[in-house]
């Protein structure tokens, strides 16, 4: 396995916990949107992520070379289809003839939960990228 391809386990693992930040905040960020485009409360968003090595094993994928793609990837990205949480508020624009708003089922705790997870995991990427270009150089200073 050359350096490239430890390179790219680590920059696909990188881009796969980029995508969950961003699912993350943008469901934070609409989780008081009561009326999309679509019509009704907005819809919160999760990430499906796939393994890029397919079938093959773990030790053909080791001592396999080119430009194939390594890791993980983000294979969708969809809505989840939690029930809306209703609330009483008669004097809201989007109030039904009951006084009743539909909201996105989104609890923040969950997110900042997943949130943290995708940002320890894009850590644990970097520093596995740092210590492999670690590696890379020493490689280099013996061959000095």
């Amino acid at each position: 396995m050359n350096y490239f391809s430890i390179f790219d386990i680590s920059a696909a693992g990188m881009s796969v916990q980029k995508a969950r930040v961003d699912v993350v905040a943008l469901n934070l960020a609409n989780s008081e949107t009561t009326k999309t485009a679509a019509g009704g409360p907005y819809k919160p968003l999760q990430v499906s992520i796939s393994e890029a090595i397919g079938s093959r094993s773990f030790v053909d994928t080791l001592n396999q070379t080119g430009s194939d793609l390594y890791g993980s990837y983000v294979s969708k990205v969809s809505s989840v289809s939690e029930p809306i949480k209703m609330v009483h508020k008669p004097n809201h624009p989007d109030a039904d003839s009951e006084g009743m708003v539909a909201y996105p089922n989104i609890n923040p705790a969950s997110e900042m939960v997943n949130l943290l997870e995708a940002t320890r995991a894009y850590e644990a990427n970097v520093k596995a990228l740092n210590a492999s270009i670690s590696l890379a150089q020493a490689t280099l200073e013996i061959g000095k």
